[in-house]
C-alpha cells in the first residue's frame, strides 16, 4: 500500500541517516552548506523496548530531521557510551552515512523478508505505538537499513516535518520536535 499525503509518499526508501560527532555543528553545516531547514530536534530520543543485537539497551540519542525535496535527513549523535549501532559504524568507519529509512506498512513482512535473506535485526525499539528496526545489511550494503512502521502519527509527524521545509524562509533552523 503507498499513502500520499500531498506530495509525499510514504513507501520505501523516505529517510537517509547520518551519525555526527556534534549535531549542532551539523546542524548549522547542513544549513549554511546546504540550505536545509528547518531541523526538528529530540533531544532525547523517547524509544522504549530498546534492544541491541539480542540485549536489553539503554543507548541514548538526539535526533534532528528535516527535508530535502522529499527526502527527510536524519542526523543523530549518540550521546552515551554504549554499545550500539551507531557506535557500530562510527568505530569502524567513522561518521557519515548511516542508513537508508524505509518506509512500511506490512512491517512483519518486510522484516521476514530481510531476515529470510541472511540480515539479523541490529537494533529495534517502539516509537509512538510503532516499531523501528535496523537490519544489519553492511555486508552487502554501505549502511544498514531501518525499516520504519508506518501509522497515522507517523504519517502526521513526517508530512509537518516536511510541510515546514515548503515554507521555510530561513528563520528558526531548529526547533523542538512535538
Amino acid at each position: 500500500m503507498i499513502t500520499s499525503i500531498g506530495n509525499l509518499t510514504f513507501s520505501g526508501v523516505m529517510q537517509v541517516a547520518y551519525i555526527v560527532p556534534d549535531l549542532k555543528k551539523a546542524m548549522a553545516d547542513y544549513t549554511a552548506n546546504l540550505k536545509m531547514g528547518p531541523w526538528f530536534v529530540s533531544e532525547r530520543f523517547a524509544g522504549t523496548e530498546k534492544i541491541y543485537r539480542g540485549t536489553p539497551t539503554d543507548v541514548n540519542m538526539t535526533i534532528a530531521m528535516t527535508y530535502a525535496n522529499q527526502m527527510n535527513i536524519e542526523l543523530i549523535q549518540q550521546i552515551n557510551d554504549v554499545p550500539s549501532v551507531y557506535r557500530d559504524i562510527s568505530d569502524k568507519r567513522g561518521f557519515g552515512f548511516h542508513h537508508w529509512g524505509v518506509a512500511t506498512y506490512a512491517f512483519n513482512d518486510d522484516l521476514a523478508n530481510y531476515r529470510a535473506r541472511g540480515y539479523d535485526v541490529a537494533f529495534s525499539t517502539m516509537l509512538r505505538g510503532a516499531r523501528l528496526a535496523y537490519l544489519d545489511t553492511t555486508a552487502d550494503l554501505p549502511g544498514m537499513v531501518e525499516l520504519i512502521e508506518m501509522n497515522g502519527d507517523r504519517e502526521t509527524m513526517f508530512q509537518t516535518m516536511y510541510a515546514a521545509t515548503l515554507s521555510w524562509d530561513g528563520k528558526d533552523p531548529v526547533r523542538p520536535r512535538q
